[in-house]
């Protein structure tokens, strides 16, 4: 647990037991103590941690939260909570206030705990499986994709930190009318090459990928395959082109810095009985009905809008069937405590007749959780752009990391939630300026590394401070930037809970703030030898939380720029 935290359960604690006193002493009437907050104050002016301990208490005590504040703070006893003093703000508040030893602490811890500040235990024990991106292995990744795989990967990285068991998988769907639709445009293509009369649906794949993969088909196999059926020649052409495509997913990624634990391919539940077992199971429970031929599900006896269709009327099963299957693997088969799915906003109807059906199987629908996330326009002079620069094609995964830097991509589409909508400033990506997030961030790392190489240069070496050193850190600036690095911990904690990468970017990006602003107010050099040696402490602490930050990202951090 990091010392902010121990503060803030030991000042809990100590406000508790003040109330316990009080009610002894007769400053209080007997009655329960309800439940309070304890909060940052967004100016710490008004102190460093803010309780509404009073405020709340108005109706148990039947009194004014002024008169319950001052029996609080008369019983309070602040030992072993690194904070000095309290005092009682407006109508009931109480403000309190850190001593030197608490940044000491913080600064020790973090230099103590290296790579490893910010980990927890929080979620120890629980066992989450993050699905994000499962493109369609049919064609090439799109930007949604992009913003997808960021979002995923990130979340993954925080869970981990926050203590979590967490697996990274691929959805490959290989099986299903995508994959019929894949074979037709195959087919055709491959046809076209021979044979006159063979035209493309609307409703087929048109990309020059199709045309690619049947040209390569026909240099190896020749014109073989226009005397067999058509089913021989289907299955023939994706054989061939499915793994290439699925290759070329997994080659992608891993230029997008996302490696997989597990791809998990859809035909394994086809092939394994498990689609068969989920509508029988469904059947077994008396959750079916059929109507015109097709067998339904009763999904709106289980919190959906509406029943929906299991089995078509020719027998074949429809798409929602292999992914209840699929998330039935995730929660029971597999047992996993969590199953978290990144989808498209355009998800958000599957996602109660998803739980529908797992609620109908018995599984507690509580243990999936999704995560919608909304378009992203890319922007370039302002206006919204389509297609790549470079390559004069639509703008997927590949051709966005050839415009813009792989740290800029992972940075900038974890700079919002997932479900706002996102305009993506290609030409902001780029730009070596503090206007560029990233770059705002990493040059503080950066420019950190420049100060202590300059100090070594004139013989400076870190040191261990005393608390005496320490003691010397008490700017405004200092300060502030300490409590920030104090809050990092509970900060992945929050994320975590939250499921939301963007509150770990705009963390980073307020440190950094915070630590440009004290460099331009405190010089690290000094007359003071121990303040000099507190500050380089301070410059290394920060140093190795932007790190630590950048590196959870899967972001460079560098030494210069």
């Amino acid at each position: 647990m990091s010392t902010a935290s121990i503060s803030l359960n030991n000042l809990y604690k100590a406000i508790t037991d003040a109330f316990g006193r009080a009610i002894e002493s007769g400053l209080l009437p007997d009655a329960e103590i309800p439940q309070f907050s304890i909060e940052t104050p967004s100016d710490r002016c008004h102190g460093d941690l803010a309780a509404n301990a009073a405020m709340v208490s108005a109706k148990a005590f039947h009194s004014a939260p002024r008169k319950i504040a001052e029996a609080i703070v008369q019983n309070i006893d602040l030992s072993g909570t690194n904070l000095s003093r309290c005092e009682i703000a407006g109508p009931g508040f109480i403000n309190f206030f850190y001593d030197s030893s608490f940044y000491a602490q913080v600064l020790e811890e973090i230099k103590n705990a290296g790579d490893n500040y910010g980990r927890s235990d929080y979620g120890k024990g629980k066992r989450i499986l993050v699905e994000f991106v499962s493109a369609n292995p049919t064609g090439p990744m799109h930007i949604g994709n992009a913003r997808g795989g960021a979002i995923g990967d990130s979340l993954s990285s925080i869970l981990d930190a926050a203590g979590y068991e967490v697996s990274r998988e691929f959805y490959v769907n290989d099986a299903g009318n995508q994959i019929e639709k894949f074979a037709t445009s195959l087919e055709i293509r491959y046809m076209q090459i021979y044979r006159e009369g063979y035209e493309l649906p609307d409703d087929a794949y048109h990309g020059q990928d199709i045309i690619d993969h049947a040209k390569a088909f026909a240099e190896i196999n020749g014109d073989k395959y226009t005397e067999t059926d058509s089913q021989t020649r289907r299955k023939a052409l994706v054989d061939f082109a499915l793994p290439k495509n699925i290759e070329g997913l997994e080659r992608d990624l891993l230029k997008y810095r996302i490696k997989y634990d597990r791809w998990f391919r859809e035909s394994t539940l086809h092939n394994s009985g498990a689609v068969d077992n989920i509508i029988k199971l469904l059947k077994e429970k008396g959750h079916t009905y059929e109507q015109d031929g097709a067998l339904w599900f009763k999904a709106s006896q289980f919190g959906a809008d509406k029943d929906f269709v299991l089995v078509r009327s020719n027998g074949i099963p429809t798409y929602v069937v292999p992914d209840i299957a699929y998330h039935y693997d995730k929660l029971v088969t597999r047992n996993y405590d969590k199953a978290i799915d990144i989808l498209g906003a355009d998800h958000h109807g599957y996602v109660p007749r998803l739980k529908a059906a797992l609620t109908a199987l018995g599984v507690d629908a509580s243990k999936l959780d999704v995560v919608l996330m909304q378009m992203v326009r890319l922007i370039s002079n302002g206006e919204t752009i389509k297609i790549s620069k470079r390559s004069g094609k639509a703008i997927t995964l590949v051709t966005l990391l050839d415009e813009i830097p792989i740290d800029a991509a992972r940075f900038f589409f974890n700079l919002r939630e997932a479900n706002s909508h996102f305009e993506f400033d290609l030409d902001l990506a780029v730009e070596q300026s503090s206007q560029n997030p990233v770059y705002y961030v990493q040059y503080a790392h950066a420019r950190i590394c420049s100060i202590i190489k300059k100090l070594e240069e004139e013989g400076i070496q870190a040191r261990e401070c005393t608390a005496d050193d320490y003691a010397k850190l008490t700017a405004p600036e200092e300060i502030e930037l300490i409590n920030k690095l104090a809050a990092y911990s509970d900060e992945i904690i929050s994320a975590a809970k939250d499921y939301d990468p963007s509150q770990i970017t705009r963390y980073v990006y307020d440190l950094a703030a915070l630590f440009h602003k004290f460099y331009n107010s405190c010089h690290v050099k000094n007359d003071d030898e121990p303040l000099t040696q507190a500050r380089l402490a301070l410059c290394n602490a920060t140093k190795t939380v932007i790190a630590n930050v950048l590196t959870m990202f899967k972001i460079t951090a560098p030494q210069s720029m």
